[in-house]
């Protein structure tokens, strides 16, 4: 079992920054690849930032250049910081993570999921 937190989120301006942490707790989350998927209301869940074991990271196209994923083994913490906001990155921002290999853009392959942060982006 593994249990993830996340923090870090907030309301802020179009431009701004934000860096979200998931704290994971039981199984060492190096044992994992972690995942950053958003929900917006009314909207599906959405991947955002992944990060395997051997630390390659993977980015929707719209996070490319903004967001950074990275990974803190000895703190079993993960991050996503996010700079130059947009208010379509606004929505509930959750941390997962995955045991076995597979596509790391899909919901359904991670097997443990954090309650999420808010994070809103006024324009």
């Amino acid at each position: 079992q593994v249990q993830l937190v996340e923090s870090g989120g907030g309301l802020v301006q179009a431009g701004d920054s934000l860096q979200l942490s998931c704290a994971a707790s039981g199984r060492t989350s190096s044992n994992y690849a972690m995942g950053w998927f958003r929900q917006a209301p009314g909207k599906e869940r959405e991947f955002v930032a992944a990060i395997r074991i051997g630390g390659f990271t993977y980015y929707k196209d719209s996070a490319k250049g903004r967001f950074t994923i990275s990974r803190d083994n000895a703190k079993n913490t993960v991050y996503l910081q996010m700079n130059s906001l947009k208010p379509e990155d606004t929505g509930v921002y959750f941390c997962a993570a995955r045991r076995y290999s597979g596509s790391v853009y899909v919901p359904s392959g991670y097997e443990y999921w954090g309650q999420g942060t808010q994070v809103t982006v006024s324009s």
